[in-house]
């Protein structure tokens, strides 16, 4: 499972030019799963992007969690994120997910992340979605399982 986290002032997803989330303070994460990513990947994974401290504290220094400034999260679906860019100039998405497969764990992945008291928006899986975002900082992390 491979996620992309960008810290932002505010974020929304769109649809056929409708708004279908948004949110103010927090984090985008663009979330990929592969083949042989499981349930328990998702839930590891959740735990750990909502204890990691990249919001500023009153020093500057990255040193707060999401829950911590009362941020939100907008979950978003980006199998483009597990692509095979090692050879050639063509990706190879031949370890990404399923659509089933994928779709469980990504909702299992938000649903771990609502579990821990925090705010969550989503995407919508598979849909061919806009995404805007105000990245501060800009503060961009890619965590892997």
């Amino acid at each position: 499972m491979k996620s992309v986290i960008q810290r932002v002032s505010s974020a929304s997803v769109t649809i056929d030019n409708r708004k279908i989330s948004d949110i103010d303070r927090g984090c985008v994460i663009l979330l990929g799963v592969e083949k042989s990513d499981t349930e328990e990947h998702a839930i590891k994974l959740a735990s750990k992007i909502s204890k990691f401290r990249f919001f500023s504290d009153d020093k500057g220094k990255m040193n707060l969690n999401i829950e911590q400034v009362n941020g939100a999260i907008l979950v978003v679906s980006q199998f483009t994120i597990v692509a095979d860019t090692q050879s050639g100039n063509r990706p190879g998405f031949s370890q990404g997910a399923s659509p089933e497969h994928g779709k469980r764990l990504y909702l299992a992945f938000i649903n771990a992340l609502v579990s821990m008291g925090i705010t969550v928006q989503s995407g919508q899986f598979g849909a061919d979605m806009q995404v805007s975002l105000v990245n501060d900082g800009p503060v961009t992390f890619c965590i892997n399982n």
